[in-house]
């Protein structure tokens, strides 16, 4: 179950990392609301599953499943580039977090 969790942990700070676009530096009301909602909902959940996971690996989970979501969300969202490098590099980040699964109790 902490793994779960975790994992939502990480959707939310997707949510809240794409949130801070719409945000349009804070002067937006519903796009802040929502993105501060998200940020403490992911901190909270982070706190949950740190209860019963190493720290060092709850956190790099968290940032990963961030970064790719956002990654990923940037491109389909925003028009950012995909190119074989970023691509690369995002597999890279989620060969990291199968291993870090893979080595965690």
């Amino acid at each position: 179950m902490p793994w779960i969790i975790l994992v939502l942990a990480g959707l939310f700070e997707v949510g809240w990392a794409i949130g801070l676009k719409y945000t349009d530096g804070f002067t937006k009301l519903w796009p802040t609301l929502g993105t501060v909602a998200a940020m403490v909902i992911s901190l909270g959940l982070l706190g949950i599953a740190m209860k019963s996971l190493p720290v060092g690996t709850a956190y790099a989970i968290w940032v990963g499943v961030g970064a790719v979501g956002t990654v990923i969300l940037g491109i389909v969202l925003f028009q950012e580039p995909m190119n074989a490098l970023r691509m690369v590099s995002v597999g890279l980040i989620v060969a990291g977090l199968i291993g870090l699964k893979l080595a965690s109790p």
